[in-house]
């Protein structure tokens, strides 16, 4: 499985892509971080976003898509871009019939550090490790995509597998239901 982690930002978006399977480390394919300038305008900005994510989608075909769930508790003007990003970034995974997902910052960093109040410079230090890179991903975006990826690897792949597999098992139930129906109503 494929899994693209995706920290939004609008001055900022970090990318990260692994390959592995449910209780695997799992393997860096890509990491990078996608800028845009203060200097132009919101749309404009949302517009680089939006080329870049597909150049990454294009090129990486991932299988899923795990994106920062956006809060504020204090100052929502300065959340309002991040929020941008991030929906730009749910529907270009909506848009290509992706399982796409989100994970608050503590749930990620629950997933990687076993503490969901670790700080920006373990979480790296995690995903260094994790992931046996020779150097860390730098800025701290793109650790924190790699981080999402990871999350979700884990955790939203195994949990979507059960899902299918309860799926599964309950249609099976219900067939082996309507079978005994049928056989009952064929010997009256």
């Amino acid at each position: 499985m494929r899994v693209m982690g995706i920290d939004p930002g609008l001055t900022r978006c970090g990318i990260g892509i692994i390959e592995g399977q449910p209780g695997n480390k799992g393997r860096l394919i890509a990491v990078g971080v996608i800028r845009t300038s203060a200097d132009d305008e919101t749309p404009q900005r949302l517009r680089k976003l939006d080329d870049e994510l597909d150049h990454y989608l294009d090129t990486y075909r991932p299988d899923a898509v795990a994106v920062e769930r956006v809060f504020s508790q204090h100052n929502l003007a300065s959340v309002i871009p991040t929020a941008q990003a991030a929906g730009i970034a749910l529907v270009h995974g909506a848009k290509r019939d992706l399982p796409t997902h989100s994970y608050t910052p503590s749930e990620a960093k629950a997933a990687v550090c076993g503490n969901g109040g670790a700080d920006k410079r373990q979480v790296t230090t995690m995903v260094t490790r994790i992931l046996r890179l020779e150097s860390p991903p730098k800025p701290a975006d793109a650790a924190d995509a790699l981080a999402l990826a990871l999350c979700h690897l884990w955790r939203g792949a195994l949990k979507s597998r059960l899902n299918q597999a309860g799926r599964q098992q309950v249609e099976a139930k219900r067939k082996a239901a309507l079978e005994r129906y049928r056989n009952q109503r064929s010997s009256r």
